[in-house]
């Protein structure tokens, strides 16, 4: 337990070696701090809902029994992740979201693939719900109260033995001294930091899930670099946080990564794109391991190769959506894909034969036209 006294100074609580406070504590003083206290599962204040023993992604790992009846409240990549996961492990799991659709982020029929998948496997999905309270009756009945926002406020009734609350996570910026200094939180509830991770106070850094504006793991690490060399050596060089091309990815079946602009943002930003796709059903390798089913889809500018985002759904998704990551990162076009060679048969052709369906889709007709002119007077 840590709390910051000073711009230059952290008393920390000793404990013993059984892990118990000793009740004595311990400053540590330093010319730099990193705030990285990262967020925790955001729990709603539901009626009823504090008196049904919440499971969150912090505690789920603590059950050593199966429930029999699962109610996860919540769509997004947690809950999705987690709905599968206990319904392949037997559980009847019904999962609540108060949207139209799950995975809200992605594309209407990237959504609607994972949740055929759920549905094929017996999740029960209440989408268009919204939690209203939770109640208990008698010693072992709990009933989720739910409404439907889709037919005029009806309400249904959802009987359940646990719930788990996937409703996303708040950074932790209390208790550890940050009210003291008067360190700002913005209105995203995230500690306020410029573009080189620096508080109001230029010594003391944040990053990961407390700083923003990304919660996952690879940004986090990616935001730790630039705060420890900033703070190692920021009086001869700093660097600003790079968040031009952050991918990230779902792991439920079929798995979902994405880097960049979808459709739906390009839309919504006013954005000129083409669209080009190529299904993984095609893919000698998919098929061959029976896991042919998903979609490669690449986003560009219309009548250039630049890739502005791309969402990939299948086996090893997130995996192979680093090849997209590095080509975004550094400026390398769709051509350029597919100039390289990839090994026969992988998944990651998938990535390759995409590029070629862009290509197909831009052939230089007038060129084809003077070659077929020149082949033919070759021939004569």
């Amino acid at each position: 337990q840590a709390r910051i006294t000073s711009p230059w100074s952290v008393e920390i609580q000793l404990r013993d070696e059984s892990g118990q406070p000793t009740g004595e504590t311990r400053t540590l003083t330093t010319r730099n701090i990193v705030i990285a206290t990262g967020a925790q599962p955001l729990v709603p204040p539901i009626p009823g809902l504090d008196e049904m023993d919440v499971l969150t992604s912090d505690t789920v790992w603590n059950l050593r029994e199966l429930p029999d009846r699962l109610l996860v409240l919540g769509g997004g990549p947690i809950g999705c992740e987690l709905s599968q996961s206990f319904a392949r492990l037997g559980a009847r799991v019904t999962q609540v979201e108060m949207g139209p659709r799950l995975m809200s982020r992605e594309d209407p029929e990237i959504s609607e693939r994972v949740m055929a998948r759920f549905r094929d496997e017996g999740v029960d999905l209440r989408v268009n719900h919204k939690a209203v309270r939770f109640e208990r009756r008698g010693d072992q009945t709990k009933v989720l109260i739910a409404e439907r926002v889709d037919a005029g406020g009806e309400t249904v009734e959802i009987e359940f033995d646990a719930v788990l609350c996937a409703l996303g996570r708040s950074a932790r910026v209390s208790g550890f001294g940050l009210e003291d200094l008067e360190i700002p939180v913005g209105k995203r509830r995230t500690v306020e930091v410029n573009e080189f991770l620096q508080t109001n106070y230029p010594n003391i850094y944040a990053a990961g899930d407390v700083a923003g504006p990304y919660q996952f793991t690879h940004t986090a690490a990616h935001m730790a670099w630039f705060a420890a060399v900033n703070a190692l050596f920021g009086r001869f060089k700093k660097f600003r946080v790079d968040y031009r091309v952050i991918p990230w990815a779902t792991f439920t079946e079929p798995e979902v990564a994405r880097v960049g602009l979808n459709e739906t943002e390009a839309k919504e930003q006013g954005i000129a794109y083409e669209v080009t796709t190529y299904g993984i059903d095609d893919l000698d390798r998919a098929i061959a391991d029976g896991v042919d089913h998903g979609v490669v889809k690449i986003l560009t500018p219309p009548g250039k190769d630049r890739i502005l985002g791309v969402t990939l759904v299948g086996e090893h998704a997130g995996d192979l959506i680093a090849e997209f990551v590095l080509a975004m990162k550094h400026g390398l076009g769709l051509k350029k894909l597919l100039s390289t060679i990839h090994i026969y048969p992988t998944l990651a052709e998938s990535n390759k034969y995409a590029a070629g369906e862009w290509q197909k889709a831009h052939v230089p007709h007038k060129l084809l036209g003077w070659v077929q002119r020149y082949h033919d007077w070759e021939r004569s």
